[in-house]
């Protein structure tokens, strides 16, 4: 990890109000969007009146969903995950972009107003009457997979949209039934709000003399967002310009576009005016993709020295009233590749149901699948330490993989292409004194207080993506600036600086000359993935890594010529062209500035590399305390050793551990989005009542690393972006677990709120007495 790197360029811009995020776009002329949603969850729509509305002061229009059938709208398919059973797909729902005849959740779309206003626009919707035949809601698993349940779409019998499996059963089965040892227990994830700074928010126009549709709005990507609404809208994809805005927050949001952002692409069409759009958090509680809502069923079998032989994991996911594309591909394809951790066992087999409900969809949030993967082994593991009497960390230094060992194909088809597990656990127990914590456990409980500490250690996969490749593009414009082009949209990552700072170290340019472009309509049409699984520096960053090699080989000619000297005498190093042997050179940067003005620039570079997948790992400890009289919680210490590969930026990478863990540790100990059953309503739908989490939720961060580089990529990167989350669920929850014991709990699930560990605590007291 080098330490050269310090700040980010992009702050001043972001901190200071100077950036431009969606709402802060306008267009001349342009009109007002506001949405009148469904206020119930599951129920045949009768009648929509929409007369007081259309005659309300301002309004241009009024539209329902019979008013856009013949609009040509395509239901944006799920990415498919590998076959299921019996080679099966994913069954498919069509999703409505204003609900016709039917709706399934509580927020769904019904009806669209445009007004010259945002205020006669809200107003409006509010008048729009719809008569409803209420149907029974279906809400959650259980429900959904119950006997005789209610069906949510006609096409999916039993509300089961797939069945996946990997691995080994009859082996695992076999494995399992032969163990000296079997721990088994059940996990809970609840579904959980992406709450992003900044809300949903549209502007859409359509250009009639280039028949092109353009769009503003927060994204992670610009071909993934204009290949997916070139299929909604069933046009084109180069028919469709999304332009790029600073981005309030993605976490996985943000990848897809929404129903909305067609719909309001073809009604900017169909009326000759741009239009604009701002959600309301109160929308975005209700309909923005919520993550999490996994339930992991899990048995882990040992032999008599502790080894482990067998895994088995049933899961159940509920994937909301409709397929978002990445949703049912990462609950399925990330726990497939995780497998069993960084643990030698030899059978494991892995069972997926993916379930439709009358809940907003779900899709990939931080994580994506992958913290829950790590949840149920790390469980496991430290349940089995619990049983046996053997220290946590010592049962898994007993068990995982070694070095040695990698390249390892894991029981689940994938390959770990590097790792150090047993240094990591060496240093993260040194790190978190772990050895010294039974003093502090007694001390605590002097005071009447329980202490626990917990411990993970996890690997994931990175990389990855729907693109096969990733393309950048570096072109000299006429100040002779280098100008960096790729289509991977930050949200708060810093590529802006990691991005130009790499560049500009490798050609020897001054870093001021060096300016990230990202996501630009107008830049050289690239191929590439989103920002999405912890990808963006080993993809992208190896591309930039490979175009600097390009245009250092261009410049060898160029360098010759200006040497006078054969480009085979020449030899780059520190930015300059030297002939070998002597003290004459010239540099990059003067030979840039040689051809300023020229079009193209002959150092102008494309360069690709094919999209490469990595895996990192961690080992992560939390200590917690928690006061029995009122079951609050505080999170003392976290510390989080991490292997990333090659780190390029301490205070970047830091930050994202940072903000990972504080994500996982806010689900361990409140978020949670509550509908009611019988209802179908959201509970938790305002910050009044879904619990957020503060800065003060961690009271100390440790933060090392212990880093292989990556045999997969140019950079011998892995990606950093997700490892808190991961590491965090299981960490936060075994220390709970660990406290709990003390007090005669054994069995508890997140969300770890006072309230749930005092009725946790006061139920276990009461059973012993």
């Amino acid at each position: 990890m080098s330490d050269r790197f310090r700040g980010r360029r992009e702050d001043h811009r972001l901190l200071t109000g100077c950036g431009r995020y969606t709402a802060d776009h306008s267009l001349p002329g342009q009109l007002h969007a506001a949405f009148r949603r469904a206020d119930r969850a599951h129920a045949l729509i009768r009648t929509i009146e929409t007369r007081d509305a259309a005659h309300a002061p301002g309004v241009v229009a009024v539209l329902t969903g019979q008013d856009v059938a013949d609009a040509g709208f395509k239901t944006l398919p799920p990415i498919a995950p590998p076959p299921g059973r019996g080679g099966t797909k994913p069954i498919m729902p069509e999703r409505p972009y204003l609900a016709r005849d039917r709706v399934r959740f509580a927020g769904e779309e019904v009806a669209l107003v445009i007004a010259g206003s945002h205020a006669a626009a809200v107003d409006a919707a509010e008048l729009i009457e719809i008569d409803y035949d209420d149907l029974p809601p279906v809400i959650g698993f259980d429900a959904a997979l119950a006997t005789g349940a209610p069906t949510v779409h006609d096409n999916i019998p039993g509300n089961l949209c797939f069945d996946f499996e990997y691995g080994d059963a009859a082996r695992t089965a076999a494995a399992l039934a032969a163990a000296a040892r079997v721990v088994r227990l059940t996990v809970e994830s609840p579904r959980v709000a992406p709450n992003p700074m900044e809300v949903r928010s549209v502007l859409a126009a359509y250009d009639a003399a280039a028949s092109r549709y353009e769009i503003w709005c927060a994204h992670q990507g610009l071909p993934a967002l204009r290949n997916q609404l070139a299929v909604m809208l069933g046009v084109a994809p180069e028919t469709v310009r999304v332009n790029h805005t600073d981005v309030g927050g993605g976490f996985g949001a943000r990848v897809s576009p929404f129903p909305e952002f067609a719909l309001l692409l073809h009604v900017a069409r169909r009326l000759g005016h741009p239009i604009k759009w701002l959600s309301s958090r109160s929308e975005d509680f209700l309909c923005d993709n919520h993550g999490r809502a996994i339930r992991v069923s899990g048995e882990l079998g040992l032999d008599r020295d502790g080894r482990f032989v067998a895994l088995r994991t049933e899961w159940l996911c509920d994937e909301g009233a409709y397929l978002i594309p990445s949703g049912a591909m990462t609950n399925c394809l990330n726990p497939r590749q995780m497998g069993a951790g960084p643990y030698r066992i030899g059978a494991v087999y892995g069972h997926h149901l993916l379930v439709v409900t009358n809940t907003a969809p779900t899709s990939a949030y931080r994580g994506a699948a992958r913290p829950e993967a790590a949840l149920i082994v790390e469980r496991l593991v430290d349940e089995a330490a619990a049983q046996l009497g053997i220290d946590a960390f010592e049962l898994r230094r007993r068990n995982v993989l070694a070095k040695e060992q990698m390249p390892y194909e894991t029981p689940t088809g994938s390959i770990f292409d590097s790792g150090d597990f047993r240094a990591l656990i060496d240093r993260a127990e040194s790190a978190s004194d772990w050895r010294g914590f039974v003093a502090r456990r007694d001390a605590a409980a002097r005071n009447g207080k329980l202490r626990g500490i917990g411990c993970a250690v996890f690997v994931e996969p990175s990389g990855g993506g729907a693109a096969p490749k990733d393309q950048i593009a570096i072109r000299f414009d006429r100040d002779g600036r280098a100008n960096l082009y790729n289509v991977a949209g930050p949200s708060g990552q810093g590529h802006e600086t990691v991005f130009a700072e790499l560049v500009a170290a490798w050609l020897g340019l001054d870093p001021a000359r060096v300016i990230v472009r990202v996501n630009d309509p107008d830049a050289p049409p690239l191929i590439g993935n989103a920002a999405i699984g912890s990808r963006s520096t080993l993809s992208q960053g190896g591309a930039f890594k490979l175009g600097a090699a390009e245009v250092i080989r261009k410049g060898l000619t160029l360098a010759a010529e200006a040497l006078e000297c054969a480009a085979a005498d020449l030899e780059f190093r520190d930015g300059r062209y030297v002939v070998k042997g002597t003290d004459r050179a010239v540099t990059l940067a003067e030979i840039v500035d040689r051809h300023k003005g020229a079009a193209p620039h002959p150092l102008d570079t494309i360069a690709e590399q094919p999209a490469q997948r990595a895996f990192p790992s961690g080992a992560h400890v939390a200590e917690i305390e928690i006061d029995a009289e009122t079951g609050a919680v505080a999170v003392l210490r976290y510390t989080a050793v991490d292997d990333v590969g090659v780190l390029i930026n301490r205070v970047l990478a830091e930050g994202q551990i940072h903000g990972a863990v504080m994500q996982g540790a806010g689900q361990v100990f409140g978020e949670r989005c509550i509908y009611d059953p019988t209802t179908g309503q959201l509970v938790t739908g305002s910050f009044m009542d879904y619990v957020m989490p503060h800065a003060d939720l961690v009271g100390a961060f440790s933060i090392a690393e212990h880093s292989v580089p990556s045999p997969n990529n140019a950079l011998g990167a892995k990606g950093i972006g997700e490892a808190g989350t991961i590491g965090s669920l299981p960490a936060c929850m075994n220390a709970v677990l660990d406290a709990l014991r003390r007090a005669g709990v054994t069995q508890f699930d997140m969300p770890a709120t006072p309230g749930r560990i005092w009725e946790a605590i006061r139920k276990a007291l009461g059973v012993r007495a």
